[in-house]
């Protein structure tokens, strides 16, 4: 995205923003509940409610990362870096948080999808945006419960995949043996690629969004916006500490 505020698409901004603070909400919560073992009568992360919030915040940002990829001027290196910042994750939790490690999260993924789509650019600009787009979203469905074992969309199985495709445990593919794989953040790149090309394609329609100075009070969520992977990589150690200074001091 364009550095200057006057140049950016602000509603991106703000929808990215609105998305970040669901972010923090939701793993506050979930350590709250899981990781510090507190009760709660609402949150739970196999309730319905929990699962549509969640589903809302990881859909905006691989929507929204996707658009953003049409955007920006220096693909590559922003690829780069979030690739960077998704090892030094996985670096951070398996050491210090084993329970809770990250082997392929979404940080992983956006890192991947966006070096993939570098490679294939040329490919991917020959293919009509509302092809694309249609394409990606039906192959997103389909594929929406690959890692679980079946094709389908959520609850609706379509057919069961075949047990031996799991056996060589290719997790980052979406094709996990969960009998020895587990990661606190799982987002493969069966299904999840699709949806960040849903994206993509979205933004090659160049659909008309306002660009200048956001309105004012929209600015607060702009700016997390625009900052919005150092939220990411600050978010947990911030809010874990909190927590631990509040049932520990």
């Amino acid at each position: 995205m364009p550095k200057s505020t006057a140049a950016r698409l602000w509603p991106l901004d703000a929808l990215r923003g609105l998305a970040m603070i669901n972010m923090v909400a939701y793993h506050a919560m979930f350590d709250w509940v899981y990781v510090f073992g507190q009760t709660s009568s609402w949150y739970d992360i196999t309730a319905p409610g929990c699962h549509v919030w969640q589903q809302y915040i990881c859909w905006s940002f691989l929507l929204l990362a996707g658009y953003s990829f049409t955007l920006s001027r220096r693909p590559l290196k922003n690829g780069l870096i979030v690739a960077g910042c998704a090892v030094l994750l996985t670096v951070v939790t398996v050491g210090f948080l084993p329970s809770e490690s990250i082997w392929f999260g979404v940080l992983h993924l956006v890192g991947c999808a966006i070096l993939l789509c570098c490679a294939a650019r040329p490919l991917l600009e020959k293919i009509p945006p509302a092809a694309g787009l249609v394409v990606s979203a039906v192959v997103f469905a389909l594929t929406n419960q690959l890692p679980s074992g079946y094709l389908g969309f959520e609850g609706l199985r379509l057919c069961r995949v075949p047990g031996a495709l799991y056996a060589p445990n290719l997790f980052w593919l979406g094709l996990p043996d969960l009998t020895k794989f587990s990661s606190a953040d799982y987002f493969p790149l069966l299904p999840w690629l699709f949806l960040f090309l849903c994206g993509y394609f979205v933004g090659r329609m160049r659909p008309p969004i306002p660009r200048g100075t956001a309105p004012a009070g929209l600015k607060p969520l702009c700016f997390l916006g625009r900052h919005s992977l150092l939220v990411y990589m600050l978010h947990q150690p911030v809010v874990f500490g909190a927590l631990w200074l509040l049932f520990n001091l």
